[in-house]
């Protein structure tokens, strides 16, 4: 296993680490950096729960080599909000829509939700489910989901 240094600009902070180029960035964040919000599901970019923001679009971090990030910008769940504990928009709506169940795959609807947002901030009910097509949830929270996407958008 070839090793080399890395630096991760992750929520605002530099992070450096010595680790494999082709390791996954989930596993960087979660591992290397002690981060519990992107979470490992499938492993195959397939539900959505590592999602993460690389300057701003969002990546499923874990078929994302670490290395391939270069100086990108990570913006994960804990940083959404912008930081010092204040939550995106996209949060609140889904605390005040009461979308938690187990909670596990919320990371990528969330995550995922808050682009698609900035760039189609009056969405129709067609455009949410377009957008977060992919996504997985085996709580079945979809419909809640829904309701706090476009709850968001009327913020």
């Amino acid at each position: 296993m070839t090793t080399k240094s890395i630096q991760l600009n992750v929520d605002g902070e530099m992070h450096a680490m010595v680790a494999d180029p082709d390791m996954p960035l989930l596993y960087a964040l979660r591992d290397d950096l002690g981060l519990r919000n992107p979470r490992f599901g499938c492993g195959l970019a397939q539900c959505g729960a590592c999602t993460v923001h690389i300057d701003g679009q969002p990546v499923r971090s874990c078929v994302t080599p670490v290395d391939s990030v270069g100086n990108g910008k990570i913006v994960t769940l804990k940083g959404l909000g912008g930081g010092n504990g204040k939550v995106h928009k996209i949060q609140e709506a889904f605390i005040e829509e009461q979308v938690p169940q187990c909670g596990y795959c919320l990371n990528g609807w969330l995550m995922t939700a808050a682009t698609f947002l900035e760039t189609n901030p009056n969405p129709s009910d067609a455009d949410i489910r377009e957008a977060l097509t992919g996504l997985k949830c085996r709580c079945g929270t979809h419909y809640s989901i829904l309701r706090a996407v476009k709850r968001a958008a009327q913020a």
